[in-house]
């Protein structure tokens, strides 16, 4: 699209061509592409991963009770967290993440690492089942008839698995990316797996510094989603802001 669009700007203008390039200007410019982030903008994401937690823990105590006899709920939560807090590198893969601190725990507590992978399936189940903010689900079906929509995700939530993977043309998280929002390669990469233009594309997201200054960076609109009317922190300001899922679409034609 903007190589046909610089060869008619290229070419002698006439009255034809000009319309022709106006045309092609403003298709290259119009909104095609929604790209959201899931984590506290479709669902809240700490009572998910409290039940997920939860889940886990109530599994060890049936299966590996040495680790609930020195760790309650709340202590073995801490654990984790102070784990991979102090494990920056691997911020971008919370699965491989969760792995290392739960072979880590075995090891402390004297059971070997076979409980690893069907300990986290436990956890990734519970992980993804999410309950949508209101209107957020009916949003998705509605604009997926129109829009091509995708996932840019710092989570491990899998929207497969959740079930509304159909509503989306890519997904793409900081795990496969390599890198975490906001980096910028994070943006290029789902771009890579979309059809359209960063300039073609609006991204949705709660976060300021994550979502809204990294999909401005490279040249995405940036609509942020803000239940509670928080200040804006600073920086460039997004281009829209919702308090509600359902203004999302007049802010799109709006743009």
């Amino acid at each position: 699209m903007v190589l046909a669009c610089n060869e008619l700007k290229g070419s002698m203008l006439n009255r034809s061509n000009a319309n022709e390039i106006m045309m092609c200007l403003n298709s290259f410019m119009t909104i095609k592409c929604i790209a959201f982030d899931l984590d506290n903008t479709l669902w809240a994401v700490n009572p998910v991963i409290a039940k997920a937690e939860s889940s886990f823990y109530e599994w060890l105590k049936s299966y590996y009770p040495k680790i609930t006899q020195k760790y309650s709920g709340e202590a073995l939560v801490q654990h984790r967290m102070d784990y991979m807090y102090a494990k920056p590198e691997m911020h971008h893969n919370l699965t491989d993440l969760r792995k290392s601190w739960m072979r880590a725990l075995a090891d402390e507590i004297g059971y070997d690492h076979d409980y690893v992978e069907p300990g986290f399936d436990v956890f990734w189940s519970a992980r993804n089942d999410v309950t949508f903010y209101d209107g957020a689900l009916e949003m998705l079906e509605k604009l997926s008839k129109k829009y091509s929509l995708g996932v840019i995700t710092n989570g491990n939530a899998d929207v497969n698995k959740i079930g509304v993977g159909h509503l989306f043309d890519f997904s793409l998280s900081s795990e496969a990316a390599g890198v975490s929002k906001p980096h910028k390669d994070i943006f290029h990469k789902a771009m890579e797996l979309s059809d359209h233009d960063f300039h073609q594309t609006v991204y949705v997201g709660d976060d300021p510094e994550r979502d809204i200054i990294g999909a401005q960076q490279v040249g995405m609109k940036a609509i942020w989603y803000n239940p509670t009317l928080m200040p804006w922190p600073g920086g460039q300001t997004p281009t829209a802001v919702i308090q509600h899922h359902h203004q999302l679409e007049d802010k799109i034609v709006n743009l």
